[in-house]
Order: structure tokens, then C-alpha cells, then sequence
């Protein structure tokens, strides 16, 4: 149960985001230009930092959003998992390993993003600009692992069918409040 009163139709971080719209706009817009816009790493991969980051971090609701999302854009339901699971056998390129592994270190501790760590990214072609980005990604999605784990959002269930319809929502409409507002998902 929350610890605030919140939309009982908006579980995670969007019923926390519609209870204070002023603080939601700048969430909103800098997860808007961080996942969704003009970047070298596909929207997938970003959402594959958003997932790994929000699965060491033990955050349900985050996890299963951000996997369905990346499962969409990326056209499979194996890599994510294996990203979460078992990055070294994970079908992506070796870039991307190595950037996964910084932003599983940010998971950690800002601190523990070790000098060794960039370089082997940057030896494995990451640009300044996608180390700067996972690493922002990354941080962002503790702040957001915390923000509905620590308010106590609702959560639902990974078989309910509630993260697949969330996921084409951010594939579809991105992280911008949607015009029309939410009241549509009461039931």
C-alpha cells in the first residue's frame, strides 16, 4: 500500500508522477531526451541500461516496465533477460557490454565506476558522449528505483499483462504525459 494517497489506476512511478505534476515535467523531460532522443545507442540498448540498473536495484515495477520496453525495440524476450542475468553470454556487442557493466557499477556507487571500466568501453568504440549518457541513464534510474520503491507504489503482478500494455505505451508515446491524461486506464 502506498504510504501516500495515490491514483489507484496509475501503479509505479506515473501514479507518483501524476500526484505532483511540478515535479514530474523535468522527470518527465529529461527521461524523454535520455531514452528517447537523438542518440548514438538505440532506444533499446538505453532501455536495456534502464533495466539492468532497475533489476540490481531490485525494483519490480521498473524492471518489468523497462524490460517489456526494451523487448519491444528490440524485437526479442531473451536478450534483456540474459542483460540481466547473464551479461557476458548476452547477444550484444561488446560496446555495450562494457557500457552495461559502468552502469551496473553506478548501480553501486557513482564511486564505483573504476578508470579500467572506461577504458575497456571506450577500447570497445564507446564514444565520451554514450559513456556520459549510460552513466546519466543509469543514475536517473536509482533516483527512480528509489522514488516508487520508497513511496511504496503499487507493483502489479509481471503475469497480470500490465507491463506489456506499459511497455507499447513508452515505445509508442515515449516518457511525455500523454495529452488526454490517464483517467482512460480506471476500470
Amino acid at each position: 500500500m502506498p504510504h501516500i494517497p495515490l491514483p489507484e489506476h496509475l501503479p509505479g512511478i506515473t501514479g507518483l508522477l501524476e500526484y505532483s505534476q511540478t515535479t514530474a515535467q523535468p522527470i518527465r523531460e529529461l527521461t524523454q531526451i535520455l531514452l528517447r532522443g537523438d542518440n548514438t545507442l538505440s532506444q533499446g540498448e538505453r532501455e536495456l541500461i534502464a533495466s539492468i540498473v532497475s533489476h540490481q536495484n531490485e525494483c519490480k515495477f521498473c524492471t518489468s516496465a523497462h524490460t517489456a520496453a526494451a523487448d519491444i525495440l528490440l524485437g526479442n524476450t531473451q536478450t534483456c533477460e540474459m542483460v540481466k542475468h547473464n551479461l557476458a553470454d548476452a547477444p550484444v556487442s561488446p560496446k555495450m557490454k562494457a557500457l552495461l557493466q559502468i552502469a551496473k557499477m553506478v548501480q553501486v556507487s557513482g564511486k564505483a565506476v573504476s578508470p579500467q571500466a572506461i577504458e575497456e568501453a571506450k577500447n570497445q568504440g564507446a564514444s565520451d558522449a554514450e559513456i556520459h549518457d549510460t552513466v546519466l541513464i543509469a543514475a536517473l534510474f536509482c533516483l527512480y528505483n528509489r522514488y516508487v520503491d520508497g513511496m511504496a507504489s503499487v507493483t502489479p503482478p509481471v503475469e497480470s499483462g500490465f507491463y506489456q500494455q506499459l511497455g507499447e505505451r513508452i515505445v509508442h508515446h515515449g516518457y511525455n504525459r500523454l495529452p488526454q491524461g490517464y483517467d482512460h486506464l480506471k476500470k
